[in-house]
């Protein structure tokens, strides 16, 4: 039977994905923007008309809020929400992609109760939760694009450091996806080699701050805009594991219930991804300052989580103030 991944979200990163899984011929493409009549489905029959020249075979389509077409998907992507612009922090889209994210997730369960959903929206571990409770899925589907790209951002810089190939590059970053990431030298290495045997501390901890703020320096030379390329090859990272069932080790924000001693919050681990969504979360041993370090991340998140929790309440109680007040004119 023939795959099928929608793609909510048709701005930069939605169609850069679409171009990179329609290159690779993993499944059939439904691309779906919420704004810009025409746009989304332009973009799609653009992608269409490149098959003969690249060699691809899957159908690409695009619609602008009809969600019907994602039906029976097997994997959803959610890229929809406000990007970040200068000055901004991706904690500072919080109220803004809840309620997006919230809707998107809950079309999913009505239309693909059986997908695995990939978050890539910002403030992205907190949108994860968001998905976890809208959808109600099982925790292995529901997955957040993190750790793959600031591992990527990290190896990328540790390449240009010692100005060899990136290929040879082989770097960790876990925790939330934001300026408490963690970044892990100890567990990062070239050709084999540790990186704490190559560098002094110094040159490292530039490192790991380039790393921490990678998409904060995107945003401030883009001026109108947030990083896209480096996302959506990420993603597509994360599809090809999933859609091929390779078993692939990468670095996702996952839901732990007690792993790395931290419970009932979205953070970027070490997971297994195949054809389940996550199969596996490994733990791996970490010094007493980069499990403090993780927690902090955690805690990071968490606070984000409750903020979110603590704005539905609020909207929640204007609801019923807003009730209580017809009642009063009705009766008066």
């Amino acid at each position: 039977m023939r795959k099928k991944i929608a793609l909510i979200g048709s701005g930069n990163v939605g169609q850069i994905v679409a171009l990179r899984l329609a290159e690779m011929d993993l499944a059939d493409i439904v691309l779906i923007g919420g704004i810009h009549m025409g746009r989304t489905a332009g973009r799609a029959l653009d992608l269409a008309e490149a098959a003969p020249l690249e060699g691809y075979h899957k159908r690409i389509v695009g619609y602008t809020g009809e969600f019907a077409a994602i039906r029976d998907s097997d994997i959803v992507v959610i890229s929809a929400g406000i990007p970040r612009r200068p000055g901004m922090s991706r904690d500072d889209l919080l109220g803004m992609n809840t309620s997006i994210v919230r809707m998107v997730s809950e079309k999913v369960a009505e239309l693909a109760p059986n997908a695995i959903v990939i978050v890539v929206t910002n403030p992205l571990d907190a949108m994860c939760h968001v998905a976890y409770e809208a959808t109600g899925f099982p925790r292995h589907r529901i997955i957040g694009m993190a750790g793959v790209l600031d591992s990527a951002r990290f190896a990328t810089f540790i390449g240009m450091e010692l100005n060899v190939s990136v290929e040879n590059v082989s770097a960790c970053v876990l925790g939330g996806h934001g300026d408490s990431m963690v970044p892990l030298p100890r567990y990062t290495s070239v050709a084999g080699i540790p990186l704490t045997h190559l560098l002094h501390e110094e040159q490292i901890e530039a490192l790991v701050r380039r790393t921490r703020t990678g998409g904060a320096e995107i945003v401030n030379l883009l001026k109108t805009g947030s990083a896209y390329f480096a996302p959506a090859c990420a993603v597509k990272e994360m599809v090809e594991a999933i859609i091929k069932d390779k078993k692939k080790i990468l670095p996702c924000s996952a839901y732990l219930e007690g792993e790395y001693g931290i419970h009932g919050v979205f953070v970027g681990v070490p997971v297994k991804l195949g054809e389940e969504g996550i199969e596996e979360i490994l733990e791996i041993e970490l010094s007493a300052d980069e499990q403090g370090a993780l927690l902090d991340s955690a805690n990071s998140v968490k606070t984000l989580v409750d903020k979110i929790r603590k704005m539905a309440q609020g909207k929640e109680t204007i609801v019923a103030l807003g009730r209580k007040s017809k009642a009063r004119q009705v009766h008066s």
